[in-house]
């Protein structure tokens, strides 16, 4: 679900690294307002490079293949630090992968690293609705609405700028076939990272409780 360079008008893509600019810079200036961030340093270090490797494990779902995100995972997990976690792990897929482009890094990032954030703040919401929402089940909901929305929403934001942005040279109506059909596809693998999300904080609040944002 990476853009690649080429597909995008240049100045979208300026306009992608404007808002990854300012996003990275709020995102390191909430960090500092927590403390001293070195503890949290190797877990960010652990899931950037999942967020990594996710990319390289192809899911086939006919007639097409997906790819992990982990984007919503890494914003439950992370909180803040999943901004630039992703923004450093989407920088080593271009270099390393071929997944993306150099050109299109800040707009990339901004489309996985916005719904990231947006899961970290759904999954923060347990601590405002009750008792009955910090018990294993309500932090599995919690975070399986992350998980799933983080990919989800980051599907919606790749359609809606891939259709509105179809090079003119472009067989159009091709185009957009394929790209729904990429997105069609990528409901199941929502659920999918919906569900390990869930798993993963369940078993992190019962064995190591500080590794979830907010603690």
């Amino acid at each position: 679900m990476h853009i690649p360079d080429g597909i995008v008008p240049v100045q979208v893509c300026a306009a992608g690294y404007a808002v990854t600019g300012l996003i990275t810079w709020y995102s390191l200036r909430q960090i500092s307002k927590q403390g001293n961030p070195a503890p949290q340093i190797p877990k960010a270090s652990l899931l950037t490079a999942a967020f990594f490797v996710g990319s390289a494990i192809a899911i086939p779902i006919p007639p097409t293949t997906v790819h992990l995100i982990l984007n919503g995972l890494l914003g439950v997990v992370l909180g803040y630090f999943a901004f630039p976690a992703i923004l450093i792990g989407l920088f080593l897929q271009s270099l390393m992968l071929g997944h993306g482009g150099l050109i299109t890094l800040g707009l990339n990032a901004a489309m996985m690293g916005i719904p990231a954030l947006l899961s970290y703040h759904i999954f923060q919401l347990r601590h405002r609705l009750g008792r009955n929402a910090t018990t294993p089940f309500g932090i599995g909901a919690f975070a399986f609405l992350g998980g799933f929305v983080g990919l989800a929403l980051a599907a919606l934001i790749f359609l809606g700028l891939v259709i509105t942005t179809i090079p003119a040279n472009f067989n159009v109506d091709a185009e957009r076939t394929a790209v729904f059909t990429l997105m069609l596809a990528h409901i199941p693998l929502a659920i999918l990272e919906g569900g390990f999300t869930a798993m993963l904080a369940v078993f992190l609040q019962r064995v190591k409780p500080e590794l979830l944002t907010g603690k």
